[in-house]
């Protein structure tokens, strides 16, 4: 009696195991799948973002602490002579955020040189031999943190400045939304520049960057229905 009674026992405890196991296995496939998704929802809206968003990046010569410190010196130069130029500039007044985001991509363009000639004015009086170069290019970004704001990881389309080889650390902004605009050492993203990202991005795009934090970023993309019908409902611009 005791070897049947315990015969049925091990089988019991095989069949829990079995079941524990099967269980286990399904909910690694669920959250397989869920992290798939999640991955290609980031990374569709990323794509969405990056067409809306113009950014400004200057790398500098090398990481010795001058060769630092002239790059900040040339960003602020630049900065100063977009903030008055650009203002100037007729294409970036009124229409679309797309087109308000084309016009800035096209002045960009247009005014290279320009950009090239103040930044090298800035390495001449600091007595730097190397040079400045500008382009407009389309380059791989890593999650760049801008205060409480993240861009996710992507390609994007910048105004790029390199200062001779371009072998140290960089320096970024947003140029479109004008975010180099109100806080040139872009540390912190404060409330007017959130208002200027929320009037420029979609609702989606908005709430991805400001997520900040993967957590939230999955919380966002997998909430409640009634967030996700009101995220792709009328709220879209």
């Amino acid at each position: 009696m005791e070897d049947r009674k315990t015969g049925k026992n091990t089988k019991k405890w095989i069949c829990m195991a079995a079941a524990v196991g099967i269980a286990l296995f399904l909910t690694g496939l669920l959250a397989g799948e869920r992290t798939r998704m999640v991955q290609a929802k980031v990374a569709k809206t990323q794509e969405s973002l990056a067409e809306e968003v113009f950014r400004f990046h200057v790398l500098g010569n090398s990481d010795s602490r001058k060769d630092q410190e002239v790059k900040l010196k040339v960003r602020d130069a630049v900065i100063d002579y977009m903030k008055r130029d650009m203002g100037e500039w007729e294409d970036l007044s009124g229409g679309e955020d797309a087109a308000k985001a084309e016009a800035t991509k096209r002045w960009a363009k247009t005014h290279l040189r320009k950009i090239e000639d103040t930044a090298n004015q800035v390495l001449e009086e600091e007595g730097y031999s190397y040079r400045a170069k500008a382009e407009v290019t389309t380059c791989y970004f890593p999650d760049k943190r801008y205060g409480d704001v993240l861009f996710p990881e992507g390609e994007y389309e910048a105004l790029r400045i390199k200062l001779g080889k371009a072998k140290g650390r960089n320096w970024w902004c947003v140029l479109y939304p004008n975010l180099c605009f109100m806080n040139s050492t872009c540390a912190v993203v404060e409330e007017d520049g959130k208002k200027v990202l929320k009037e420029a991005l979609t609702a989606e795009e908005y709430e991805m960057v400001t997520a900040a934090s993967d957590f939230k970023i999955k919380w966002f993309f997998f909430g409640d229905k009634e967030k996700d019908e009101k995220i792709h409902g009328g709220n879209q611009k």
